[in-house]
């Protein structure tokens, strides 16, 4: 029998000690929430929901986290199904979604389009004990109905345009009799990003109520938000909220009208950049002060409180930065820009929304701006042809700096096919946005796709600014 001496006997316990540890680290994945809070857990599964280039700027991003095992993705797109698994899920059967997330045991999902968070996704993955990101469908409302936006910003003194809500059509041409031109006129639901019109003239005011009442965006329409036009400069604010805390994100431009010189009809958003210049310090406080806090406060207030990202979009006045509206989820293609610009791991800042420990995370920027030029279908925000093959994707991505992200395609026989109205997303980054402009149309240049068009002035507002400086 060997008797160990005391020194000996701590060293063996050491050793097993150490062991035990190293067993433990080997069999996990060490999570970086933010930069600072080193914690042990097990690798996950992901699902995110949707097809869009949001969508695949999400999973390109999500794709490189330390805490990911494996990456899917419902429905996905052609360039999705290169950095996670796609598969064909109707994210309005929430059953089947659930089905899904057990058999797989999908330990995050992410909702990334707003019609599933309207639709209460988050509400029955939550009910089935599946964490997700994204507010349920009583906060989504905040998206889903313009007027309920609306009387949120009346009712808790939340700086917006003045409004009033219609769904008779006579009441409404007589309201627009006495109103200023030109005016502002919404559809009430979700309208994929085109169901505001900007009125010049009161007769195509009057058109467009009887339009819009009459059925032109379906039931989204049902109801209108007929507001004053603000002037000023628009800009994109992002926070992230576990309801409580607040997590401002990177600024960001997007370019919603479908021509150069922001002519034409709104679109989904024909390009973004970010930073947003516009934003300095002093904006983002006051917006923070004036809109995002007392947003969060007012939900929790009416018994919805709201996680996830909030999306607010501003217009930029002499008197201040006002609230146009407020969107429930990434905006598309801002995404695109935040994901490339975002120097941590995106995955822990997501989770922490839903888990209540936002105050645990910071972020980190790169100071380079990025910008996305979206290049859309011909006829788009009309009718387009579908189906079109798109070639020199490749060499295009062999660009320096640059990423391209897809929204409406799919593969099929080795080829790139056009499915949607926006379809692809050429993202890039530069030492200034006129550089990074430049090289997304260098991108471009060798992208072989007749059938599509995209605007030759992203960022315009921005190189302007450095021209000046």
């Amino acid at each position: 029998m060997v008797t160990l001496t005391q020194p000996a006997f701590i060293l063996f316990l050491a050793i097993v000690l150490f062991l035990s540890i190293l067993q433990y680290a080997t069999n996990s994945t060490l999570s970086l929430t933010g930069n600072e809070t080193g914690i042990f857990t097990n690798a996950m599964n992901v699902l995110v929901i949707g097809s869009g280039g949001r969508e695949h700027a999400l999973c390109w991003k999500l794709s490189s986290s330390p805490l990911l095992d494996t990456l899917y993705c419902a429905p996905g797109n052609g360039g999705i199904e290169q950095v996670a698994t796609c598969i064909s899920l109707n994210s309005s059967n929430h059953d089947d979604v659930i089905a899904f997330c057990r058999e797989k045991t999908i330990g995050f999902v992410v909702v990334g389009p707003e019609a599933p968070l309207v639709e209460g996704l988050v509400d029955a993955l939550s009910e089935a004990g599946i964490p997700a990101f994204g507010p349920r469908a009583n906060a989504a409302i905040l998206e889903g109905s313009k007027g309920f936006m609306k009387d949120m910003c009346r009712n808790y003194s939340i700086p917006t345009a003045a409004y009033e809500r219609f769904s008779d059509a006579a009441a409404a041409k007589e309201y627009l009799a006495t109103q200023s031109l030109p005016i502002v006129i919404k559809a009430d639901g979700l309208a994929a990003g085109k169901g505001v019109i900007i009125a010049q003239t009161l007769e195509e005011a009057n058109a467009t109520v009887d339009d819009v009442l009459g059925g032109m965006f379906g039931g989204a329409g049902a109801e209108i938000v007929i507001e004053e036009f603000l002037t000023g400069e628009e800009a994109s604010f992002f926070v992230l909220t576990d309801g409580e805390n607040i997590l401002p994100l990177a600024t960001a431009q997007d370019h919603k009208a479908v021509g150069d010189g922001d002519t034409g009809p709104n679109t989904g958003g024909m390009g973004a950049y970010s930073p947003a210049p516009v934003m300095t310090d002093a904006l983002i406080q006051t917006t923070i002060d004036t809109i995002i806090l007392p947003t969060v406060a007012a939900m929790n207030d009416m018994g919805r409180p709201y996680t996830g990202v909030l999306y607010a979009g501003l217009m930029i006045t002499p008197e201040g930065p006002k609230l146009i509206e407020y969107n429930v989820r990434f905006g598309d293609p801002e995404c695109q820009v935040l994901c490339t610009r975002l120097d941590t791991d995106l995955l822990p800042a997501l989770m922490a929304t839903a888990n209540g420990t936002l105050s645990d995370i910071r972020l980190d920027w790169t100071a380079d701006p990025a910008l996305v030029v979206v290049m859309a279908a011909n006829g788009y925000p009309g009718d387009y042809k579908k189906g079109t093959e798109i070639k020199g994707l490749e060499e295009a991505g062999k660009t320096a700096n640059t990423t391209i992200l897809h929204a409406g395609t799919k593969r099929e026989d080795g080829r790139i096919l056009a499915t949607g109205g926006r379809v692809l997303g050429v993202t890039t980054t530069g030492k200034t946005v006129a550089e990074a402009q430049a090289t997304a149309y260098q991108a471009i240049d060798k992208i072989d796709w007749p059938e599509g068009f995209c605007r030759k002035d992203i960022g315009w507002r921005a190189v302007e600014r450095e021209q000046q400086e």
